[in-house]
């Protein structure tokens, strides 16, 4: 299967720049995999579309204000990195801008508080860092740190937290599950009272989520690590779920990788902990997850890959070209959509 299989033309004016006011109020498509119907509908409405004893499956990771501004004091240039992941004590994966300059050896100052030296080049043009302070790095981040926003966001944000879902809790992706963005503190209450679990994973997004698919054909794309975790008590509600005949149902595409990766390795699944790289294209076949709820996803890339093996490549792209006819949002701060 090709790349440009999963390509779609998207006006500009569709990709949303900033979030809405009330984040439930965001449109939501509903498409229904097994006929291809679609409805349009909003978020809150999505308590409508749950059933007693569904379980939903939110990534409680939390964003790290992981764009940092500084010096490459050995080439007398500016500087700018991405924290992606800890590889170490003190050590981090990270991209780098320009990267053509930023050599092994290089010395990078961020503020009088923080400096690195560039240990080596990865895969990918990736660099490996070894940061040095005095007090808490992660306060240091905290201070000198901007969110990282994707590219095609170019509106300034104003307040850090919209780019956090309402329940984040561990620190250390690079960017948000953005499919959880829509939820807040009341729906998901009005969601536990009709008799809906609501459990948690955590999945660190780092640069395999949104790296893009640059091969021609996809099954020659390779992902990168992300760290996942599930707790004893998340597997025990998920292992009831699946012996009840609830649905399990994915909140954002970091979710159902985990999931998935999980599940993989058998049923009933037990608390877990690791790294993933797994990549669902089509024709793939689901172990853990019966519906997603996601956001729209860039053309050509494997989040779109992925929902396209859940719902079928056909009814995915039918879906796409009804949400440009409807000018739903896209991307991180746009509209949902609901696969079940």
């Amino acid at each position: 299967m090709k790349t440009k299989d999963f390509y779609y033309e998207l006006p500009q004016e569709l990709v949303a720049q900033h979030p809405i006011k009330n984040r439930d109020q965001a449109r939501m498509m509903v498409l229904d995999r097994a006929t291809g119907t679609i409805e349009n509908k909003r978020f809150y409405e999505i308590v409508d579309m749950l059933d007693k004893g569904d379980t939903l499956v939110l990534n409680d990771t939390r964003v790290m204000p992981a764009r940092l501004f500084g010096e490459n004091k050995s080439r007398n240039g500016k500087v700018e990195i991405l924290l992606l992941k800890r590889t170490g004590k003190d050590q981090w994966e990270i991209m780098v801008k320009p990267g053509k300059k930023a050599k092994p050896g290089d010395i990078l100052s961020f503020g009088d508080v923080l400096t690195g030296e560039i240990e080596s080049i990865e895969q990918d043009g990736l660099r490996r860092i070894k940061f040095t302070y005095e007090g808490v790095f992660e306060n240091i981040i905290d201070d000198l740190g901007h969110m990282p926003l994707p590219p095609y966001i170019t509106e300034r944000l104003e307040d850090r937290e919209r780019y956090q879902t309402v329940y984040s809790k561990e620190t250390g992706s690079a960017a948000a599950p953005t499919a959880g963005l829509h939820f807040t503190v009341d729906l998901m209450e009005k969601i536990r009272k009709k008799g809906v679990n609501i459990c948690y994973i955590t999945l660190h997004v780092g640069i395999g989520t949104f790296r893009p698919v640059k091969v021609e054909n996809i099954t020659d794309h390779q992902m990168h690590s992300e760290y996942y975790s599930i707790t004893k008590e998340t597997a025990e509600i998920l292992n009831e779920t699946k012996r009840n005949g609830g649905r399990i149902i994915g909140v954002g595409t970091t979710s159902v990788r985990t999931l998935e990766s999980v599940f993989g390795d058998g049923y009933p699944i037990g608390e877990k902990s690791g790294w993933t790289d797994i990549f669902i294209y089509p024709p793939y076949e689901f172990k853990a997850v019966d519906g997603i709820i996601t956001n729209f996803h860039l053309p050509e890339s494997t989040l779109l890959m992925l929902i396209s093996a859940f719902a079928g490549k056909e009814n995915i792209m039918n879906a796409y070209k009804s949400a440009v006819d409807n000018k739903y949002r896209f991307f991180s701060f746009g509209d949902s959509m609901f696969i079940k």
